[in-house]
């Protein structure tokens, strides 16, 4: 006879940013994005130290920091890549990559195609959109 056992439900993660936290560390990131932004500033306008940040981050966002921050950069890239006519290079630069080397990288590693084919499939996919 198989033995029927009792499983609680699952309790919300405990460890995570409070949310005031969160929204500071998410506000500072999105204001300079642009720019280097290194893990001990995000952890100091939060009042933790570096490790109990990164940690409480991840658990609250699912993300690193970093991963956050790429994530962020990618969909500033591609909002960037759709309403202006700024090269790939300038692009690469607002969104506080290093170099367009690195962008297009970053880039196809996240969306599977490089930045120039994800803009040409959009703009191929507005004019059709235009055209009905």
């Amino acid at each position: 006879m198989a033995r029927l056992e009792y499983c609680a439900p699952r309790l919300p993660a405990t460890g995570g940013l409070c949310p005031r936290r969160e929204r500071i560390a998410k506000q500072l990131i999105l204001a300079n994005l642009g720019e280097s932004l290194t893990i001990a500033e995000l952890a100091q306008a939060c009042a933790l130290s570096r490790s109990h940040f990164s940690r409480a981050f991840k658990c609250s966002t699912g993300l690193s920091p970093q991963e956050w921050i790429r994530q962020q950069r990618i969909q500033r890239a591609k909002e960037l890549i759709t309403t202006s006519s700024l090269s790939l290079t300038q692009i690469s630069l607002e969104c506080g990559f290093c170099d367009q080397a690195h962008f297009c990288h970053m880039f196809t590693r996240s969306e599977g195609v490089n930045p120039m084919t994800w803009r040409n499939h959009q703009l191929r996919h507005k004019s059709h959109v235009i055209a009905a």
